[in-house]
């Protein structure tokens, strides 16, 4: 059907490419112009729509059909990832369109501005909508679209309000089932779990199917966990995992599971948790990796370690093989066994993952400083200071341990400056007067008359 359409669209225009406009009349003109624009939109051809239409209201400016044909203008520029023009076309679209017209004019100048990020001027333009029209057949997109502004301007409350009086006043549309995930979301982000799990309880009646449930499923079941209804949030997150177990959250789900458990010292039930998670068939990276953290969990290391090595032996490619190498590379660093613990931190250094491949490369290096190779530490602690992102504390031990290689290698004032830095902006008291000792200690070093002293070759 949308081929015959473009074929359609094609046929009206071919008059005008052969004849040229003077040729044809201008009532004649401004109707194939506006029905080849007007059908390029609907056939998604999107730079044809965007010539015509704009030839189309340059030309007929009295044309009844100007608002409409701006309008759709419009839409085609943004279709072709040009919002600047967009936003001119929807403008002038407003003031074009008589009374309540405007409205659907208005609501693209809104969506239009979120996408230039311009979310305070996309705000007030949802609010002006709002107010002037609140039946405006746009009201119900222009309020979903008012309170994701306010979660981008960081202003949760307001984006309460807005999903709840959505989901009030157009329980039916399309929107509603997402607007009430989101005011979930929201009140877990604003410490509200009580009422983000009265939302959630009812997601399942009410929109039944809807692509977002299974997401709202582990939502109710962590905020049960979250409210100690550890029993239902735990059912819940079985429940969630049993109906997609390949779902991306459902090794959260999990881990969530465990924790609740721990917490409530049921190790019966870890342990079939355990051995649920190796019994699949076929196996799943998810799982072994869970597995293997159970196993760390109920005082059993070597399973763990088993687990983690058949996860990097099955699947090499998996993002969570190299949390596993990291995992193995802690084991062997803390059994003093310094070549396997670099060997498996230089693999778990290549993760994809900002958090994994700086602890990654802060383990590298204090291995490479434990088996005193210090310039092999300079590179690893260097390469993870570079990191721009990352947990600050690993991001200190990364400056302690640079420090030390280099006091080591009688780099008096590179250790200064590390340790320094450590005294002034570490929030760890005890690392902090390290640091201070650490300073004092190298500052007298560099006073004192000393042979250089060599490294041990690796």
């Amino acid at each position: 059907m949308k081929f015959r359409g473009s074929v359609l669209a094609l046929l009206a225009f071919l008059p005008l490419l052969l004849v040229g406009p003077d040729a044809v009349p201008a009532q004649g003109e401004a109707e194939r112009l506006w029905l080849v624009g007007s059908r390029a939109y609907g056939d998604q051809l999107y730079p044809l729509a965007r010539r015509v239409l704009e030839r189309f209201v340059e030309r007929y400016p009295d044309d009844a059909r100007l608002a409409e044909a701006t309008l759709l203008l419009g839409k085609a520029q943004l279709e072709l990832d040009d919002p600047a023009a967009g936003l001119e076309s929807f403008r002038r679209a407003q003031r074009l369109a008589p009374g309540g017209e405007a409205d659907e004019a208005r609501f693209w100048e809104g969506q239009t501005l979120v996408r230039l990020k311009r979310y305070r001027e996309a705000r007030a333009v949802y609010d002006v909508l709002l107010a002037e029209n609140a039946a405006s057949p746009f009201a119900p997109d222009a309020l979903y679209a008012y309170a994701w502004c306010e979660l981008e301007l960081k202003r949760p409350d307001p984006a309460v309000t807005a999903f709840r009086e959505l989901i009030k006043a157009w329980p039916e549309h399309r929107l509603a089932p997402s607007a009430a995930y989101h005011l979930a979301r929201t009140l877990v982000q604003i410490k509200q779990p009580e009422k983000a799990e009265e939302v959630l309880a009812r997601f399942p009646s009410h929109y039944p199917g809807h692509p977002l449930l299974p997401k709202a499923r582990y939502l109710l079941g962590w905020t049960r966990l979250a409210t100690g209804k550890t029993d239902e949030g735990v059912a819940d997150l079985r429940a969630f995992i049993a109906d997609d177990p390949t779902h991306a959250a459902a090794a959260e789900a999990r881990r969530a599971i465990t924790g609740a458990l721990l917490r409530q010292g049921r190790k019966p039930e870890l342990l079939e948790e355990y051995r649920t998670l190796l019994g699949q068939s076929p196996p799943t990276p998810e799982a072994l990796y869970d597995a293997a953290l159970l196993a760390r969990e109920l005082g059993r290391p070597r399973d763990a370690e088993a687990a983690w090595s058949s996860l990097r032996r099955e699947f090499p490619a998996h993002v969570l093989a190299r949390r596993a190498a990291l995992e193995l590379a802690q084991a062997a660093f803390r059994r003093n066994q310094l070549k396997e613990a670099e060997v498996l931190a230089q693999e778990a250094s290549e993760s994809s993952e900002d958090r994994v491949r700086l602890e990654a490369l802060v383990l590298l290096g204090e291995s490479e400083v434990k088996a005193k190779r210090f310039q092999a530490a300079l590179k690893a602690f260097d390469a993870a200071l570079a990191l721009k992102s990352g947990d600050a504390a690993l991001r200190f031990r990364a400056l302690a341990g640079s420090g030390v290689a280099h006091e080591e290698l009688r780099h008096w004032a590179e250790a200064a400056e590390r340790y320094r830095r450590l005294a002034g902006q570490s929030p760890d008291q005890a690392l902090k007067q390290w640091a201070k000792a650490r300073l004092a200690a190298v500052r007298a070093k560099a006073q004192a008359p000393s042979k250089p002293r060599g490294e041990r070759a690796d």
